[in-house]
């Protein structure tokens, strides 16, 4: 309910405000909002040539193609420019960039740029999947860990198979390996469904498992890491700590709200010992990957991921094979398994698809309208006002952002990287902020949408919440390393 109340609310006050700045002449066209691309120039005005300066007219019709462009100063940012072009007997105005693709732009590019490609890592991965169910290694992982998931999902029943979807899941999370994360939680979230008594209504362990993804705990930052080195920064896997620190507490943080909502009992043996033995973990490779020299790093964070994720396929295929008298006893074999795997994949992009087209279409509104950036000024006016620094302000798009769409945040912090420098407070922290959370409700909408579940309950105010608590931990975090 809360979830279909803010997309209401974010979808009609996005028209609402188009409509206003076209009644009002703050808009000279809205076309831009339904087809425009992403970072194409706004037409701003339309005049005839005749009523130009002489100056201009003259320019115009020299011009090859008849275009003009005129920049305000000398960086490569098309928000500083006006672009005037001649057509027939008039000259259209252009001026600033598009935020985000236009609604019928979005529409399309929902399905041919994200479901598509998502459909296939569902395929494979889910595919794989299937072999480890087949082949009994999905029970001995789930009894293995039952001791401590019971602890934190006390509603999963002891060795559940859910269990080791949402360890994998946390597992490709944890790797910052999303195209294999997203298989195995909605696999999870599927698994958990099934014992779910209420179809329509999100369970209790729905909700603990979403909120301690979302929260997305990430030990190589790889994605950032390659743009601050397209930036040209210093030592591009600088943020790596900073990144691993804030993720850690977000995930701790979602850990005991949600856990406290359901009553959980922290002081078991079992759970403080797991937890305790993470966070070891988690340090002991941070003082390793901290010894390395710069290209000992670089080396590390971009084939670590890789290696443990191809360990993973082909431990998961040896282990098929021993044990392939299992899939004769089920009547099948190891292929066969494994593309009625990728048929569930398949089954699963096609379901979850009008909740991310519906989610998507409701930001584009929401970021060409103008809304966004009103707010966001709004909010680092008054960050500014209560003298939180520039450098801290100047990033601060990159995390109201990000609980809405990835890739609009990704273009704020690379704006950041290019405008401040990678190296600078403002760059680093924009890059924090990118990978210390999730999108919020992207997120939402594909794992929710993938099992039909109507009420998230308060799934939403907490993965928000949760947020928010990054937001906050990778100022201090950046303030401290920086």
């Amino acid at each position: 309910m809360v979830l279909s109340r803010f997309w209401l609310i974010i979808f009609i006050s996005s028209v609402l405000f188009v409509f206003a700045g076209l009644f009002l002449s703050n808009s000279y066209s809205i076309e831009y909002v339904l087809n425009g691309k992403k970072d194409s120039p706004i037409l701003t005005g339309e005049h005839y040539l005749k009523d130009c300066s002489t100056g201009l007219q003259e320019t115009l019709k020299s011009a090859p193609d008849g275009t003009v462009v005129f920049k305000l100063n000398s960086d490569d940012s098309n928000t500083s420019s006006t672009t005037y072009v001649l057509k027939n007997q008039t000259v259209q105005v252009f001026k600033g960039t598009q935020k985000a693709d236009g609604l019928l732009e979005t529409c399309k590019a929902s399905l041919f740029d994200l479901i598509l490609p998502l459909m296939a890592y569902l395929a494979f991965f889910c595919g794989i999947m299937q072999l480890l169910i087949d082949s009994g290694a999905t029970e001995r992982l789930a009894r293995r860990l039952s001791p401590f998931f019971v602890k934190v999902f006390p509603s999963v029943p002891k060795n559940h198979e859910s269990i080791s979807y949402m360890t994998l899941n946390f597992s490709a999370n944890f790797l910052g390996l999303d195209s294999a994360a997203t298989p195995f939680g909605l696999k999870a979230m599927q698994s958990l469904q099934e014992i779910n008594p209420d179809k329509d209504r999100a369970s209790d362990a729905q909700i603990m498992f979403l909120c301690l993804h979302a929260a997305g705990l990430t030990l190589i930052p790889t994605s950032i890491i390659g743009y601050r080195a397209a930036a040209n920064a210093a030592n591009p896997a600088d943020v790596m700590l900073p990144c691993i620190v804030t993720s850690l507490i977000g995930t701790l943080a979602a850990f005991f709200i949600v856990g406290i909502r359901q009553r959980i009992q922290f002081r078991s043996a079992t759970l403080l010992l797991a937890l305790i033995s993470i966070i070891a973990a988690i340090i002991g490779l941070l003082l390793y990957v901290n010894s390395l020299d710069l290209i000992g790093k670089n080396f590390f964070s971009s084939n670590f991921s890789s290696v443990l994720l191809l360990g993973i396929i082909v431990a998961t295929l040896i282990f098929a094979f021993i044990h392939e008298k299992k899939f004769k006893e089920k009547e099948t074999t190891v292929f066969d398994s494994f593309v009625v795997g990728a048929k569930s994949g398949i089954n699963t992009g096609v379901a979850i698809f009008p909740y991310v087209l519906g989610m998507l279409a409701a930001i584009s509104l929401f970021r060409n309208s103008g809304l966004f950036e009103i707010i966001s000024n709004w909010i680092a006016t008054g960050f500014h006002f209560i003298g939180v620094s520039k450098e801290i302000t100047d990033s601060l798009p990159v995390a109201l952002l990000r609980p809405f769409s990835s890739s609009g945040s990704r273009g704020f912090m690379l704006d950041a990287m290019n405008n401040f420098g990678p190296d600078s407070l403002a760059g680093r922290l924009s890059s924090i902020f990118q990978c210390s959370a999730e999108t919020t409700f992207y997120v939402i909408a594909v794992y929710f949408g993938s099992i039909n579940v109507r009420n998230t309950r308060y799934a939403l105010g907490t993965m928000l919440l949760v947020d928010l608590i990054c937001v906050i931990t990778a100022i201090f975090v950046a303030l401290w390393f920086f």
